[in-house]
């Protein structure tokens, strides 16, 4: 068994409570780092085979880790949680969550062994400047340390550090020594840094976020990989019936790592638009659909965009009898082109609902569209020539709230700003909407 080798470096003394697959993995590999783990488990036939240096179920590579950190004295286990937590700096905490009737995690377990751990470190004496800090790696919603463990461990005056696990099983030693994201949440600056020295072995730098951002990073990624299966059995299916190698297509689609396997479209914004997406989307729905295969990821994009279009819209006619000032017209970053814009949609709901517009694209000049594109704004919108404004300037002097379809340029961002408008970005995830304008470093469009 080859594993990554590890720097010389400062070693912790870390207890991690619970032995399942995240637990015992992240024991054996934090003893692997060279930190000495003690780990606890109420299954006594666990911690006999982790004493034993085995692994108390299959996993590639795990029974080596454990076999090598046991005979070197850097792991142990027990089944006393006080034992266990008796000189620990970190209690690490690795339970499950099942789930309720509706589908929502049952916390109550985590809690008991949450509030006991907090409570048997408090116990002890520690130092004042770096009390012990719990540590929670199992997986819960948004807001589940924030209401309901944070308290729990402040009562005893330690901090709570949100630490998710990224482990695959089959190969979850492989990505605890070579993770691609290791995720930090809590409101703890020196508590965060100190469970970042964990890591300090590794060459993946932790990102550091607060507890909400850190819980549901965990469930996007986990969504994401869903939907990527999901996603390549669906193209794989209508392959299948077309008698298309499935696997040559994605093999192929796999090799544009510039737009396709990329943070490219990977930013909440504003809805697609464009005369590509949403025509080949249906397109490819439409021809599955006539040949008796159900996509219901594939068929569900153009409804999900639609959708999120009228939430900006509900959003923006939401501002009242305002003088709204609208900036992007077409559908996208520096082009000029209308078709299918959903803000050329939004524009006619605001003029139906008989608000009080102007408009200004920096990259639209009348004098410029010509033919199918000029027929297409004027049959929507044949009223352009009275709303359009030259300039940003005449646009922000003539409204009294603001509407961003397209993230402004710097210099742009910095007059939108000075000139102390409020601003509904539709450009950025609702919670941020009360940000002001920031110039894009990346063209998040189609």
């Amino acid at each position: 068994m080859k594993l990554p080798a590890v720097d010389a470096g400062q070693s912790h003394s870390i207890a991690v409570v619970g032995l399942g697959y995240v637990g015992c993995v992240t024991a054996a590999c934090l003893a692997h780092l060279e930190h000495r783990v003690c780990g606890v488990d109420v299954d006594a036939a666990k911690v006999r085979q982790v004493l034993t240096g085995e692994s108390p179920f299959c996993e590639p590579k795990l029974t080596g880790v454990i076999q090598q950190c046991v005979r070197s004295g850097r792991l142990r286990a027990t089944t006393s949680l006080e034992e266990c937590v008796r000189e620990a700096e970190f209690c690490v905490i690795c339970v499950g969550t099942p789930l309720d009737n509706d589908g929502l995690p049952i916390l109550e377990p985590l809690c008991r062994l949450v509030s006991e751990s907090a409570k048997r470190l408090a116990r002890r004496g520690r130092e004042p400047e770096r009390p012990p800090v719990i540590v929670v790696r199992t997986t819960i919603l948004p807001g589940s340390c924030e209401s309901v463990l944070r308290p729990l461990v402040a009562a005893h005056g330690l901090p709570l550090v949100f630490n998710p696990e990224f482990l695959r099983e089959g190969c979850a030693v492989d990505d605890f020594l070579a993770p691609g994201l290791i995720v930090l949440g809590g409101d703890d600056a020196q508590a965060m840094a100190r469970v970042a020295e964990l890591y300090a072995r590794l060459p993946c730098r932790p990102c550091k976020l607060d507890y909400r951002a850190a819980e549901m990073v965990k469930y996007a990624c986990n969504a994401f990989h869903a939907t990527k299966i999901t996603y390549a059995n669906e193209i794989g299916s209508l392959c299948g019936e077309l008698g298309i190698d499935g696997r040559e297509v994605m093999s192929v689609l796999c090799k544009d790592t510039h737009l396709n396997l990329s943070s490219a479209y990977l930013s909440p914004g504003f809805a697609f638009g464009g005369s590509c997406l949403r025509k080949d989307v249906g397109s490819l729905v439409a021809h599955a659909v006539g040949r008796d295969v159900h996509l219901p990821l594939l068929g569900s994009i153009l409804p999900s965009n639609q959708s999120h279009l009228e939430r900006a819209i509900h959003a923006a006619l939401s501002l009242g009898e305002q003088r709204i000032g609208l900036y992007g017209l077409s559908f996208k970053q520096h082009t000029d082109d209308m078709r299918d814009s959903p803000a050329l949609a939004l524009l006619r709901k605001l003029l139906d609902a008989k608000r009080a517009v102007r408009v200004y694209d920096p990259s639209v000049r009348m004098d410029h569209i010509v033919g199918v594109n000029r027929r297409l704004l004027y049959s929507v919108i044949p009223e352009i020539d009275e709303l359009l404004a030259e300039s940003l300037s005449e646009l922000l002097r003539e409204s009294s709230r603001l509407i961003l379809t397209k993230q402004p340029g710097q210099v742009e961002a910095e007059e939108i700003r000075s000139s102390g408008l409020p601003v509904l970005d539709l450009t950025t995830p609702p919670g941020s909407r009360s940000a002001p304008p920031q110039a894009s470093l990346l063209d998040g469009s189609n």
